[in-house]
């Protein structure tokens, strides 16, 4: 398979992976533990049975994919595989202190709401925050070319009661960032 396959098919797992361990696990007959974790082996069986990959998904493939990502998405440990961050389903989270400053990049169209309500997790468990102005912008260009990247004072925020969870180096959670701690 050349490289461009290979990257198309890393992609189609890595999209599959995401679905299965952030929003749908009861399709694959999976059961997330409480932090949304599930035994890796049957995680493998499940995608293998569900999406016929061949050759099958093993734990080396998914250990490339998420060595190769440009994202810290998965996290493999003893035994257990969850997705660290986007869950619509509920699942706890390790609350911690972020750093002072957070960012969120988002579209031109939703930036009047953000204003009014903060922002919210729409559809998600939470609100995913960057901790650098590159990631925030990479996110929002998703939907717009030309993204609104709003600054966080995370570290008033704290002062203020908000819990902040961690997703990984790159992602902080929250469950609702109020306007007063927003500045475009």
């Amino acid at each position: 398979m050349n490289n461009y396959s290979t990257h198309r098919s890393d992609v189609f797992i890595s999209k599959k992976m995401s679905y299965c361990l952030r929003h749908n696990p009861e399709k694959y007959g999976l059961k997330l533990d409480e932090y949304g974790s599930v035994d890796l082996q049957k995680f493998l069986n499940a995608m293998n049975k569900m999406h016929h990959f061949q050759p099958k998904l093993t734990e080396m493939k998914i250990r490339e994919i998420m060595n190769f990502s440009d994202k810290e998405r998965f996290e493999i440990k003893n035994g257990k595989i969850c997705a660290l961050y986007g869950h619509s389903i509920p699942i706890k989270r390790k609350q911690a202190i972020p750093p002072d400053i957070l960012y969120h990049g988002t579209t031109h169209s939703f930036l009047s709401s953000i204003m009014k309500e903060g922002l919210l997790p729409m559809g998600r468990q939470y609100v995913n925050l960057s901790t650098d102005i590159e990631m925030a912008e990479s996110v929002g260009k998703r939907r717009d070319n030309h993204p609104v990247i709003l600054k966080i004072n995370a570290k008033q925020a704290v002062k203020d009661g908000i819990k902040f969870y961690i997703g990984n180096n790159e992602v902080w959670l929250c469950d609702h960032v109020p306007t007063k701690y927003l500045t475009l």
